[in-house]
């Protein structure tokens, strides 16, 4: 039987597959050294990678990534962090890379392999390690996107099973570790007042935008392979739905957690080519990068329905875009109207009833929106929002939570097998049968055609950056 490290034993190495890359670079240094400054890694790093770098040259990498992204530089973790380093230079397919990483373990029999890598590699890499018996009691982590369809996903689980155990594979998402993110999770079962009107009595719609103010800038030729389907959608968005639509996991632990989450994604109804329109922005074909006459979306907006017995018949609307009006992300739970109208203006004709909003990004927060009565004799209100929380000073940095907990074989913020799965049966069937992209000018909220989509629920919400409250 396969030892596995899955639970309980703390990581003693952590290894950093693609450690000359740009995600490592912009996000993965920053996030080494703030768990540097507060004492909890305190294990070898090694670098690997295909660059023919010195570790001289790794370490001033590294330095300069924290100088730009890191903040207030405070030297000590600084020299700490750097005096962790090594690194290994090698080809991934070449065994000789792994038996050099190996050596360069040493002592240690229980590392965290992460993969920040491109998906092509992933594979390689995971049977690489396998085949040097680098699998053994060690866990992997992996950057989304994981698979790019069903098919895919199902054979690179198969791969990854092949050399470790479930509970020692870590399908991470950056997003699952921002504080909002968790917030969500925390705000739906911390509060009894939620749980009776949490469902498809109370609830008319739910919609969910995730909106970026710029293109795709450097990453032209990875958006060509992915598109705003893939790379934000079925991983990002969908994880924010099955917070908001899982019933309550009977502990925190994270297998009840996961259990719950895959329900939601298997309950979910698999889209059709109407439920979908695909936006590209003007402009997008002459990124470096981009195929002349591509139809590679850069805007999604999606209705889903989930069909269980709390969600039955409420519609889900998601959206997503880069080049639109503002950066944002936010969440309308929007409530049905009183069921008999004693006021005249209980219901207004125009605007939206009661609801819950969820801010995101950039800042933090839950508001309740409810209609107060004006001063008067006249019974005559309006609506209000009550905000209830803002954002935290002293937010660890997503990938800081993630790569700890990884290290202690926490993985209540990683994706399960059968939820990933679960996830891409419900875009499979439109990632190829589709419309062809609409463009749309850079500025606005996307092509019009959206609006058509959630006429029924009424209209989008276009959350405005920069401020807490509506």
């Amino acid at each position: 039987m396969r030892n596995h490290a899955g639970r309980g034993a703390q990581s003693d190495a952590l290894v950093l597959f693609g450690a000359s890359g740009d995600l490592v670079h912009k996000m993965i240094f920053p996030a080494f050294y703030a768990m540097a400054k507060r004492g909890i890694l305190e294990v070898p790093v090694i670098g690997v990678a295909s660059s023919n770098w010195s570790l001289e040259r790794l370490r001033k990498r590294a330095a300069d990534s924290i100088r730009r992204f890191g903040g207030a530089i405070d030297r000590r973790a600084l020299r700490r962090l750097l005096s962790l380093l090594s690194y290994v230079s090698g080809d991934y397919n070449d065994p000789a890379t792994y038996q050099a990483l190996k050596t360069a373990l040493c002592n240690a029999r229980r590392p965290v392999h992460y993969l920040a890598i491109p998906p092509g590699l992933f594979a390689t890499v995971i049977k690489g390690l396998g085949t040097a018996g680098l699998a053994d009691q060690a866990r992997v982590v992996v950057e989304k996107p994981f698979g790019r369809d069903l098919d895919s996903a199902r054979k690179l689980n198969r791969v990854a099973r092949a050399a470790f155990d479930e509970d020692s594979i870590f399908r991470i998402d950056h997003f699952l570790a921002k504080e909002a993110i968790m917030n969500i999770l925390y705000f739906r079962f911390a509060n009894s007042f939620l749980e009776p009107i949490w469902n498809r009595n109370y609830v008319a719609s739910v919609q969910i935008t995730l909106a970026e103010d710029f293109g795709v800038e450097e990453r032209g030729a990875f958006y060509e392979t992915a598109g705003c389907l893939r790379d934000v959608i079925q991983n990002h968005l969908f994880q924010v739905v099955a917070l908001l639509a899982m019933e309550a996991p009977t502990n925190r632990g994270f297998g009840a957690v996961h259990g719950e989450t895959a329900d939601v994604f298997e309950a979910m109804r698999p889209m059709k080519r109407n439920d979908l329109v695909r936006g590209q922005y003007v402009g997008y074909r002459r990124e470096p990068g981009v195929a002349r006459h591509s139809d590679v979306e850069t805007y999604c907006a999606l209705r889903l329905f989930i069909d269980s017995w709390r969600w039955q018949g409420v519609p889900w609307y998601l959206r997503s875009g880069k080049c639109l009006a503002e950066t944002a992300t936010e969440v309308i739970v929007q409530l049905k109207p009183p069921p008999q109208r004693l006021f005249a203006d209980a219901v207004p004709g125009s605007g939206k009833g009661n609801y819950f909003r969820f801010r995101l990004a950039p800042s933090c927060g839950v508001a309740l929106a409810a209609r107060v009565k004006r001063a008067g004799q006249e019974f005559v209100g309006e609506q209000r929002e009550l905000y209830l929380i803002d954002e935290l000073p002293d937010e660890q940095l997503p990938y800081e939570r993630l790569l700890s907990d990884a290290m202690a074989g926490n993985g209540a913020l990683f994706t399960r097998e059968d939820a990933v799965e679960a996830a891409w049966a419900v875009v499979d069937p439109v990632l190829k049968y589709h419309h062809r992209a609409i463009q749309y000018r850079r500025g606005g909220w996307g092509p019009k055609q959206a609006d058509a989509l959630i006429r029924a629920s009424g209209t989008w919400h276009n959350p405005i950056p920069g401020r807490a409250k509506a």
